[in-house]
């Protein structure tokens, strides 16, 4: 299946739902690894918008990005929570095992704000992370 039919595919699979621009977008953010330019323009047309709208969307929120990264993402809630409870202490451990390999992403908040320090890779919640496991965390990633 090309490009363009996955694009439609997904635009489809969300026709007649009040309100689709941002689950389109989710799902072509997971699909392509991005929401670029050819995307925007598609989404637009389907829903009779402009690409100004549609961009708009798409820069105002961090989760979609205009350009696949190939790397895996680990991201580290540093909200006032984990702060309290040392992730600052743990961010040095985490770049250098990051290198360039793996893209750290902070975030602020994942929900888990007793049980901090905390991660995400994937779907996937990491709670209560001391160096170590942070490192091993971005090292498996």
């Amino acid at each position: 299946m090309s490009r363009e039919q996955k694009l439609s595919e997904i635009i489809a699979d969300h026709a007649g739902r009040e309100g689709p621009l941002i689950p389109i977008l989710h799902d072509v953010q997971e699909e392509f690894g991005c929401v670029d330019e050819e995307a925007e323009q598609a989404i637009a047309a389907a829903l009779n918008l402009t690409r100004a709208e549609v961009h708009g969307v798409v820069s105002f929120y961090h989760d979609f990005k205009p350009k696949a990264d190939p790397r895996p993402v680990v991201q580290i809630c540093r909200a006032e929570s984990c702060k309290s409870r040392g992730v600052e202490a743990l961010i040095g451990d985490a770049e250098q095992a990051a290198g360039a390999r793996v893209k750290l992403h902070t975030v602020y908040c994942l929900g888990l704000c007793s049980s901090g320090p905390n991660a995400r890779v994937g779907d996937k919640l990491h709670a209560r992370l001391d160096s170590a496991a942070l490192v091993k965390l971005i090292e498996n990633a």
